[in-house]
């Protein structure tokens, strides 16, 4: 397992201002926490399956499968990480999460068409 940065595993205060910084909505903001959230989970997730095939053999017992120390470990030290949702903001925070909203954008051209063509017919009308 990769080391990570230090990320706290408790609940803090936390400036509101701050998380709309970037997307100018909070609400979007924790979309976008959400979502990265979710992908930090996925990752654990596949790591943890991993490291725990490592010792698991196809004759396991039960008793032999609660009493594998190497994979109670692992699984304690997954337990101590922080939650996906304290990484993914601590990241935001940090500035380390690319954020795109295609639909914004989507408005965003649609809008800046819409001007031109304005420009264009009222350069014609001139003309």
């Amino acid at each position: 397992m990769e080391d990570k940065k230090k990320v706290t595993n408790t609940t803090i205060t936390r400036n509101t201002a701050l998380f709309s910084q970037m997307t100018g909505n909070i609400y979007e903001t924790v979309a976008m926490l959400t979502k990265r959230a979710n992908q930090i989970s996925i990752e654990e997730k596949r790591e943890l399956h991993k490291k725990i095939e490592e010792f698991s053999s196809s004759n396991d017992t039960m008793e032999e499968y609660y009493e594998n120390r190497e994979q109670i470990e692992v699984v304690r030290r997954f337990e101590k990480m922080p939650k996906p949702v304290l990484t993914a903001t601590e990241e935001y925070l940090e500035g380390k999460l690319y954020y795109r909203n295609p639909a914004k954008e989507d408005q965003e051209q649609l809008r800046m068409e819409a001007m031109e063509n304005e420009v264009i017919s009222e350069n014609a009308k001139r003309d």
